[in-house]
Parts: structure tokens; C-alpha cells; sequence
């Protein structure tokens, strides 16, 4: 039996080479499956705004090729994420953060996309300093990042947090956003926040972001066009056969008006007519929302009658 079984040297050579040069090969698949390494940084710089600390944040996400990446970064103060935004064609993104006195450290953490792996910036402690007795609000929202495919929906926490509120009299507060891109809105329910005299505890709204996606022309818009060009192109020879005609002969001339008005009533009654086509083709084809990564604002403003008071939070929007 041991005869049956033999060892051939060449055999054992070519496969030890075809594994010894698959390995490598392997392991660059799966590194370049992974995406390219990234790395973030964070910088915070404070100033008093009215009253209260306001902090403006630059983030910088840079592949591990010297190239800029993009996507969506997320702001958090510890473990509490406090905004997101987009990254705009130099790998940067810039957020102004209200922050309630006390401190505050600070991180990016940038989220990853098809060709680039996710990493965080080191933290960055920021110091706030206590505000004035100003009744005063803060928006804040979650998640901090939304991915929808065009077509979809998809529902944001808005949080209004009472500063110093007024003991005897409620603070109305409007919520709504900015920054969305074309075909797509966002409704709050409720739209507008009460504050109640001498609340501590945070508000919520309901913010639905609604995105599109594309239809596609009717079967029966394409029929309705060709009968349309099917009573157009021989009208409209027909009419310039007879304003031809009628310097040669004189008679011609009352058939040619009597053609006129014919045509333009079949106009009237066909594909032609903007209401006829309405009712029986359906509307018009409807773009898709555009796909991209957008870095949308969610404000809320309120007024006491003589001065406004409008304090916001951002959040990344990416549609597919």
C-alpha cells in the first residue's frame, strides 16, 4: 500500500510558489475590499455670543494617498453626538456648536464611504463658560447622520433644551431646516415648540426628511405624441400648400382661412392641449433627488416681540 501513494517533487514545488505568491495577492484584496486608511483631525476655537459660549469646529479628513476623502463626519461631546456635516472637495467640514457651560471634549469621528475606512480624531477639551440669565434654548438632533436611497423617507429627533427659562412667562420656539438638496423637503411635527415657564427638561419634534425618486414617461405620453405629429404634419402642409396657392388664385384664400381654424380646433381637443394631455398622459417625468452627501441645518427660532433669537445644529444627509 505505501507504493500506492508518491511523492512528486515538481508537483510540490509548483504549488508551493502558486501559494507563496496567492497569499500576497489575497492580502492586498482584502486591504484595497477595506478601502484606504484616513485620518481626522479636529480644531475648536470658543467665543462669547451673547451671552454664551459658541464654538466653531474645523474638521479635516485626509486619506492615507495624500488625497482628501469624502462622505460625513459626526461631532459628539463624549459619547453624545452633537452634529454631523458633510465633507466638502478638500476632505473639510465646518460646524458652529452652542455649548451649555461647562466642559466639553470634543471628537470627529468620520463615518467611512466605499474607498475609505473610518477613523476619529484625538479629543479636544473646550471650556464654556456659564451664560447670562437670558431665557435661551438649544437645538441638538439624532442620529447625527441619515443615509436614504432616493425615494425614501426617513425621521430625525429635534431636541429643544430650555436655558434659563423664564419662571412665569412659556417661550415659543419654529422649527425648520436648511441646506436640503433639490426634490426632497422635511416636515416637524410639531412644527412649533412650547416651553413651558421654568422647564429644565428637553422637547422633541418629529423631523421627517422626504427624498424622490425618478419616474419614467408613460407608455401612453409616447402614444399621445405621435398622434399629435400624425395631425400636426399634415395640417401644417396642408396649410402651406394653400398660402402657396393663394397669390395664384384668389378663392384659395377664404379655404385657407376656413383650414386655419380647423386646425387650431383639433389643437384644442388633442395631445396637444396642456389639459388634454394632463388628464390622459399623467404628469410630467420627475428627476430624482441628486445622490451626494449634503449637510442640512436644523434651526429653531423664537421672538419675544421686539428681538429674535435663532440657535441651530446641522446634521448629514447622504442620498443614494
Amino acid at each position: 500500500m505505501r507504493g500506492i501513494f508518491c511523492r512528486n517533487p515538481r508537483l510540490e514545488l509548483v504549488a508551493g510558489l502558486g501559494i507563496a505568491f496567492l497569499v500576497p495577492a489575497l492580502a492586498v484584496a482584502a486591504e484595497s475590499a477595506r478601502g484606504l486608511a484616513t485620518q481626522t483631525a479636529l480644531s475648536a476655537e470658543t467665543r462669547d455670543q451673547d451671552g454664551r459660549t459658541q464654538a466653531t469646529v474645523q474638521v479635516t479628513v485626509i486619506g492615507e494617498d495624500g488625497l482628501p476623502a469624502q462622505g460625513a463626519v459626526v461631532l459628539s461631546n463624549q459619547s453624545r453626538q452633537l452634529a454631523g456635516a458633510a465633507l466638502n472637495a478638500e476632505g473639510r467640514a465646518k460646524v458652529v456648536l452652542d455649548l451649555p457651560a461647562g466642559d466639553h471634549l470634543l471628537r470627529a469621528v468620520y463615518t467611512g464611504d466605499a474607498t475609505h475606512q473610518a477613523s476619529a480624531s484625538q479629543p479636544s477639551g473646550v471650556h464654556a463658560m456659564s451664560s447670562t440669565g437670558t431665557p435661551d434654548f438649544q437645538v441638538s438632533a439624532s442620529p447625527a447622520t441619515l443615509s436614504l436611497t432616493a425615494g425614501q423617507s426617513g425621521t430625525v429627533t429635534a431636541s429643544i433644551t430650555p436655558v434659563n427659562a423664564d419662571p412665569t412667562v412659556p417661550m415659543f420656539v419654529t422649527l425648520s431646516c436648511s441646506g436640503l438638496p433639490d426634490q426632497s423637503s422635511c416636515t416637524f411635527t410639531p412644527e412649533n415648540v412650547e416651553i413651558l415657564p421654568g422647564a429644565t427638561a428637553a422637547i422633541t419634534s418629529s423631523m421627517v426628511v422626504v427624498t424622490q425618486a425618478a419616474s419614467t414617461a408613460s407608455a401612453a405620453h409616447a402614444h399621445g405624441n405621435s398622434v399629435a405629429w400624425a395631425l400636426l404634419l399634415p395640417g401644417v402642409f396642408g396649410l402651406g400648400g394653400l398660402a402657396w396657392g393663394v397669390r395664384r388664385r384668389p378663392w384659395l384664400n377664404r379655404l385657407s382661412l376656413v383650414a386655419l381654424v380647423g386646425l387650431v380646433a383639433v389643437l384644442g381637443t388633442t395631445a396637444c392641449n396642456p389639459r388634454y394631455s394632463y388628464e390622459h398622459h399623467g404628469p410630467p417625468v420627475n428627476p430624482a433627488t441628486p445622490a451626494g452627501t449634503y449637510t442640512v441645518s436644523v434651526i429653531g427660532q423664537s421672538s419675544n416681540g421686539v428681538t429674535a433669537t435663532t440657535h441651530s445644529t446641522t446634521i448629514a444627509l447622504t442620498v443614494q
